[in-house]
């Protein structure tokens, strides 16, 4: 895909020349890049529409929040979109990542708030023969291997550090990737591979929707 070739090469340069001034001179090919790339986007989110409700789309900035940071480089050296599920009802999120050498595709739940992610815990406390089915599919174990994500060191308070399923539990994210080469981004079926890869997350956004929408019995919360 030409788009994706134009959109490695100006990161790669970009690398190499991650200053305001270098970007200045340069602008007219970053407009062109990333009209090309929100083509790229919007056509994986019309795709993504006819198989499931996502209710946004949105395209990350290349300009880096450096107030709080020791690195000072002024810009991002990838370009990344997300889609949004409709909530309440319909819980995780698509991401898709291009930068070279560093590109994937993946999705879960990144930054679950203290209710929700108590919540995922207590299931996993109780019962993990669901999410054990779901991650053990041929295609999820293909894809994705496994879940990853940060998690805390030891068992987090009110659990029990030697509870066989502790390693789900400790985790703060829920989160699957599946990493492309340079050359596979830059290939004409990309964008197929892409929206299979969104899609093969359904199962695991399914079930952690239904825990997500209900208490610790099964009833509803909504």
């Amino acid at each position: 895909m030409l788009q994706m070739k134009k959109t490695f090469e100006f990161l790669k340069q970009l690398e190499k020349n991650n200053n305001r001034e270098w970007f200045a001179q340069h602008k007219a090919e970053y407009d062109s890049v990333v009209k090309e790339n929100k083509i790229f986007f919007n056509q994986i989110y019309t795709e993504l529409q006819e198989y499931d409700n996502v209710k946004g789309i949105h395209i990350f900035r290349i300009y880096r929040d450096v107030r709080f940071s020791k690195d000072q480089t002024p810009y991002k050296t990838n370009f990344g979109v997300g889609y949004s599920r409709s909530k309440p009802m319909l819980r995780g999120g698509y991401y898709i990542q291009l930068e070279p050498s560093n590109s994937f595709v993946g999705g879960g739940f990144w930054a679950p708030d203290a209710k929700d992610l108590l919540r995922i815990r207590k299931e996993f406390e109780i019962n993990t023969a669901e999410i054990e089915k779901i991650t053990s599919d041929k295609t999820f174990v293909k894809y994705f291997e496994e879940i990853k994500g940060d998690s805390v060191k030891t068992a987090p308070r009110g659990f029990d550090k030697d509870h066989p399923s502790i390693d789900l539990i400790r985790k703060k994210q829920y989160i699957v990737m599946r990493k492309f080469t340079d050359k596979e981004v830059q290939s004409d079926g990309f964008q197929k591979e892409a929206v299979l890869t969104l899609l093969a997350m359904r199962p695991f956004f399914d079930y952690m929707s239904e825990v997500l929408t209900t208490d610790l019995n099964g009833e509803t919360l909504f």
